[in-house]
């Protein structure tokens, strides 16, 4: 048997402490889903892609109760709602423009519709709106939800004319990873009211961590993504060593321009940077979604 040095692993007490978290937000976010099965109860979302989240947003915030968590976590898995609706469940252009407008609807207010996605989404607005930072908030929620979707929707529509973007067209469009809108939850839900001069600079650390995230991502899904006839940056006639060179270089831009956030908002960029770091470590070996 081949001898196994332990030395210098870090101690497992606080993995166990954020594992458990971890496994209530994991139980809890799926019962949440449970109440749109319309939506959540395609094969895809099965309890590991549940606990997979919560485990991401956990040792992110490992400070975090799975109760803080609450509002992130049914974020990120409305994210993958989004995913499924406008990459697998639409048929046409007219589908996509569907569902964009009644979330945007949501998202400023207005009843939802009778749609599992939009009636999910009006319950994540109704518990951020109880946070002191949803007034403040409000419009960068509200933009990059925006965002979201239309960058979805142009996906669609390349994949619909069989177009392959360039790798930099494809990074450009990476508001469809969903990365910022669902970090916007943690942000409204764990934080005071935010300067506009703090708003300017918390988002311009997440949309770098974003950009590297997508990439991260593509490695991961890359077989599911083959699978799924998904677009994936290793499908773009780019080479895995070019793919890890962007990742190397957006991740040491993310990590340079996250350093001012440290001071004023310590648990932001803290939180930011674990996230690009499990990434790394998770997507070396599969992706949240299950089979078909």
């Amino acid at each position: 048997m081949q001898k196994i040095d332990f030395t210098g692993l870090p101690a497992a007490t606080p993995s166990g402490a954020i594992c458990a978290v971890a496994g209530l937000a994991g139980r809890e976010t799926q019962r949440w889903a449970e109440r749109y099965g319309r939506l959540f109860g395609a094969k895809p979302f099965d309890p590991t892609l549940y606990n997979t989240v919560c485990l991401c947003t956990a040792f992110s915030a490992p400070w975090a109760t799975s109760d803080e968590l609450q509002l992130t976590n049914r974020t990120a898995v409305w994210g993958f709602g989004v995913d499924w609706r406008i990459d697998y469940v639409a048929t046409s252009r007219a589908e996509v423009d569907d569902v964009v407008a009644g979330c945007l609807a949501v998202a400023d207010g207005e009843p939802p519709a009778d749609d599992d996605l939009m009636l999910s989404l009006a319950d994540i607005r109704e518990g951020l709106a109880e946070s002191p930072a949803f007034p403040a908030l409000l419009p960068a929620w509200r933009d990059q939800l925006a965002r979201f979707l239309h960058s979805m929707a142009h996906e669609w529509d390349w994949r619909a004319a069989g177009k392959r973007p360039t790798l930099a067209e494809y990074l450009d469009n990476c508001d469809n990873f969903g990365f910022s809108f669902a970090f916007l939850s943690q942000w409204i839900s764990s934080s005071p009211p935010p300067s506009e001069a703090d708003i300017a600079a918390v988002q311009t650390a997440s949309w770098a961590a974003q950009r590297a995230g997508r990439l991260i991502n593509d490695i991961g899904s890359y077989e599911r993504d083959v699978e799924w006839g998904d677009l994936n940056a290793l499908l773009l006639d780019v080479g895995r060593d070019e793919i890890d060179r962007h990742v190397a270089e957006l991740t040491g831009r993310f990590r340079e321009v996250v350093v001012p956030l440290r001071e004023d908002h310590p648990r932001l960029a803290y939180y930011l940077e674990r996230q690009i770091d499990f990434c790394m470590g998770f997507y070396g070996e599969t992706d949240y979604w299950g089979a078909l």
